[in-house]
């Protein structure tokens, strides 16, 4: 091997340093993975034959931030209910985001929803085919864009998720993890990688050997068919210099903002379609002892259990009253007077 390990910066500490990794080792790591992608890939259902861009473009914007074994279930409903563009882009908002369910960042299902439309409405129902035509779509990035380029329709793409790069970056690097984001370098690096032939293999590839072996937690070092050329490995596996950021749950603006969500999605479920779906806002943030009994009364039994979880994690007013103008804000939740609703 002529690769060499470096440290996790720079001589001027600044910038990540990707090192010049030879031409066998690269065929090494290439063939290793594909083949180990054959024997151990998840079947999951957007991996099946046949399967739409369309539903390789929700299956990656639903697995975002979120376990697979959360998404599967979700995508398979999704896909019978809405299973073209243009389906989605006629449903009512509000039912969206109640099918988005507990999969996180509702704002990930508005951002489908008027790419949807943008498919629909510009491109005669058809999902482009290549990544710089993808990214045109509103909330498509990058790395979605050369993953849906790829997946669905055989591109030639770097595809560069954080299972990727932390692959990478340990083999050749000897870093414990990548940085927040991939820049330019990172990108032009990573691109050596990527073969001329079974490109999409190699792409789905080493994505799930950073998703089941090369993990970010409890990597399993002892199975790894490359440990052997891992620099990270020889090095003793040392511990980033900095620790990465962890988002929190407990306690947090985002646990109740979405708690305020899953009322809102009771009452639109509840309502069974009317426009009797809105509730009191007055619920929402006035105290215990102020609140008007034939309001609570009206509430369905899920509603008002999910309200009751909400006020039990903030009497805080002012700061319920803030989270929900964030809602309003970000198209999540309408607000008429008094009333609060999921989006007309």
């Amino acid at each position: 091997m002529t690769h060499r390990a470096t440290g996790e910066t720079s001589s001027r500490g600044t910038r990540p340093v990707f090192p010049e990794v030879a031409a066998e080792d690269i065929r090494r790591v290439r063939s290793t993975i594909i083949s180990w992608f054959d024997s151990a890939a998840r079947d999951l259902p957007w991996r099946a034959p046949g399967t739409s861009a369309w539903a390789i473009l929700v299956s990656e914007i639903m697995s975002q931030q979120t376990p697979v074994s959360r998404v599967a279930p979700r995508w398979q409903e999704w896909m019978e209910t809405w299973p073209t563009p243009a389906d989605l882009a006629k449903a009512p908002t509000a039912e969206v985001l109640r099918r988005w369910d507990r999969l996180g960042y509702p704002r990930r299902a508005l951002r489908l929803q008027e790419a949807a439309r943008a498919i629909s409405e510009e491109l005669d129902d058809e999902v482009p085919e290549l990544a710089e035509e993808l990214e045109r779509l509103p909330g498509i990035g990058s790395y979605t864009a050369a993953a849906v380029a790829s997946f669905a329709n055989g591109q030639r793409t770097t595809v560069l998720d954080t299972n990727v790069r932390r692959v990478l970056i340990r083999l050749f690097a000897g870093q414990e993890r990548p940085t927040a984001s991939p820049g330019r370098a990172e990108t032009r690096w990573a691109a050596q990688f990527v073969p001329e032939v079974d490109h999409v293999k190699w792409n789905a590839g080493v994505m799930e050997f950073g998703a089941l072996v090369c993990t970010a937690r409890n990597p399993s070092c002892g199975q790894c068919p490359l440990q052997d050329m891992c620099a990270w490995n020889r090095l003793g596996r040392p511990a980033s210099a900095t620790k990465p950021k962890t988002q929190k749950w407990a306690g947090t603006d985002r646990q109740l903002r979405g708690a305020i969500m899953d009322v809102l999605k009771a009452a639109h479920e509840e309502a069974e379609g009317t426009d009797s779906d809105a509730v009191c806002i007055d619920l929402f943030t006035a105290s215990t002892t102020r609140i008007d009994p034939e309001l609570l009364d009206a509430l369905g039994t899920a509603t008002s259990a999910k309200l009751g979880t909400m006020r039990d994690l903030s009497t805080d007013a002012e700061r319920v009253s803030r989270l929900i103008a964030d809602l309003v804000t970000d198209g999540l939740a309408h607000r008429r007077g008094e009333l609060l609703s999921l989006p007309r």
